[in-house]
């Protein structure tokens, strides 16, 4: 099995912080990563089941939203090698906003997937790393 883990400590509150992520639908907190999102089907950002397409490429689902532990869960559906439906099965992201200990927010951004488990890495741990410090340079 395939996975990376990635986190990062904003100097934010923790609620600040997951008001600003967990609608699947705005990616306002990633200007310099993600530029163009297209909202597929009728589920709005919040909804299970909301379908995404990002910068052209990443087809996902959200699969759940849980608002009183701030963590979102979501699949890649289809994307570029290696994270195409060709490449990987099963891959799902985990974002988990909680208090960090020396204050602030604590990010963890995970995922985990079946086949093509080192280029999956390599190719999803820099991407989860410029998304987590483009939401800290935008939230701080």
């Amino acid at each position: 099995m395939g996975q990376t883990r990635q986190s990062v400590v904003i100097n934010t509150p923790p609620e600040r912080v997951w008001a600003a992520i967990r609608d699947f639908h705005d990616p306002s907190w990633a200007p310099n990563v993600i530029q163009n999102l297209e909202a597929v089907g009728s589920a709005g950002g919040a909804e299970i089941g909301a379908k995404r397409i990002l910068n052209g490429a990443f087809h996902e689902t959200l699969l759940t939203l849980d608002d009183a532990q701030m963590t979102f869960t979501y699949s890649i559906d289809d994307g570029p090698s290696p994270v195409s439906k060709d490449d990987v099965d099963n891959y799902v992201g985990v974002v988990t906003v909680s208090g960090a200990e020396e204050g602030g927010t604590l990010v963890e951004w995970s995922s985990s997937w079946d086949r093509n488990d080192e280029a999956g890495h390599d190719f999803c741990s820099p991407i989860y790393v410029a998304l987590l410090n483009d939401m800290k340079a935008t939230l701080e």
